[in-house]
């Protein structure tokens, strides 16, 4: 009802433009953060900055799961590329993301003959396994709470199939303990976040009270239109003058303060918590998601094996500082000079949910 009330009337969207402005004036500056790579693009492709006054600034955080998985991590993806009767699949965006070495990439290893096919779910994955049961298929599992419960379905699936030549490389990583560590960091510098819709679906919107209960800071679970953004904007804004931060969800129409249980269930059954190594955050403590013992023989890592390096990352490429908010995307030297979508140099210039992708495309 809300979203019908306010969002699809003009009037009401000057209405909480103006009122930000009048906000701005007794707060001083405001820095929020959405950690939700479509939250991105969303703000990017509705110009949503263009209509804040200039002491409201919108910085990305640590919500691309392709750009949050690092330079160590896709080296080793790629040495799997290479392994005999082997086929990788994979989401779309993970192919074009170089690991330590500028331009290697998935899909240029697929171009000199390696077996990578892309998917759009991990289902599919499984599908090409039962195709070439003389082949081992790897799926490449990266994402957050939100693809999580897919993957752990088809686990799951795989194990009642008996589909011994299939297996997971689990990559998935939990929100919260990055946004801890994102906070713990001694360069931390924001006042309010913008929770991800996706991700709040399967979590719950409580999953976020911990930001207003612990830290002090407003926290807004947002839908995905230019007016639920703007609108949970406008929240966070009048939350810091009213110095009264809480958790609020704007987006009632699919997220409820419990969230899924069943797609929670699925999860707890296969997955474990583990110490996982994040792009400009480092290692952080049970952030990310292994295969219980139960689920070995599915497990791509214990198959194959699995040592990313912990240091290797592109000279000059600042999507690191990106991601934790400390540098905007036109502030990297190499943005829109030797880093562009055509040629991309990190991964946030790769995915379509990277800031700098967004940044460039739209020019914010």
């Amino acid at each position: 009802m809300l979203f019908d009330e306010k969002f699809r009337r003009p009037d009401g969207i000057q209405r909480l433009v103006k009122e930000l402005w009048d906000i701005s004036q007794e707060t001083g500056p405001i820095r929020l953060m959405e950690i939700c790579g479509t939250h991105t693009m969303a703000i990017a492709k509705a110009g949503l900055r263009s209509l804040l006054p200039p002491s409201i600034q919108l910085l990305s955080g640590p919500g691309c799961p392709v750009c949050v998985t690092p330079a160590g991590a896709i080296d080793e993806i790629l040495r799997l590329s290479g392994l005999p009767d082997v086929i990788l699949a994979s989401y779309g965006d993970l192919l074009r993301v170089p690991g330590s070495v500028r331009g290697d990439t998935l899909l240029r290893r697929r171009a000199l003959g390696a077996q990578v096919q892309t998917v759009y779910s991990p289902m599919e994955a499984l599908e090409i396994a039962v195709q070439h049961p003389d082949q081992e298929v790897i799926f490449l599992g990266v994402g957050f709470e939100t693809t999580a419960p897919g993957t752990a379905a088809c686990i799951l699936e795989a194990k009642e199939q008996g589909a011994s030549n299939f297996s997971v490389l689990c990559l998935l990583k939990s929100t919260e303990p990055a946004l801890r560590a994102l906070i713990h960091a001694p360069d931390f510098a924001v006042d309010g976040f913008l929770c991800p819709g996706h991700v709040a679906v399967i979590t719950g919107s409580d999953a976020f009270a911990f930001l207003p209960r612990e830290f002090g800071l407003p926290a807004v679970v947002s839908g995905f239109e230019p007016a639920d953004l703007l609108f949970s904007i406008y929240r966070l804004a009048e939350m810091l003058r009213q110095k009264a931060p809480a958790l609020e969800n704007e987006y009632t129409r699919l997220v409820c303060p419990e969230g899924n249980p069943a797609a929670q269930s699925a999860m707890e059954r296969v997955f474990l918590p583990t110490d996982s190594l994040w792009r400009g955050l480092g290692t952080i403590p049970n952030s990310g998601l292994a295969l219980r013992e139960a689920f070995s023989p599915w497990d791509a890592a214990k198959k194959f094996g699995f040592s990313p390096s912990p240091t290797v990352e592109l000279a000059g490429c600042q999507c690191g500082e990106v991601i934790r908010g400390a540098c905007r995307p036109e502030q990297c030297p190499l943005f829109g000079r030797v880093c562009t979508p055509a040629d991309p140099v990190g991964p946030c210039m790769v995915s379509g949910e990277g800031a700098c992708a967004a940044a460039y495309r739209y020019q914010t």
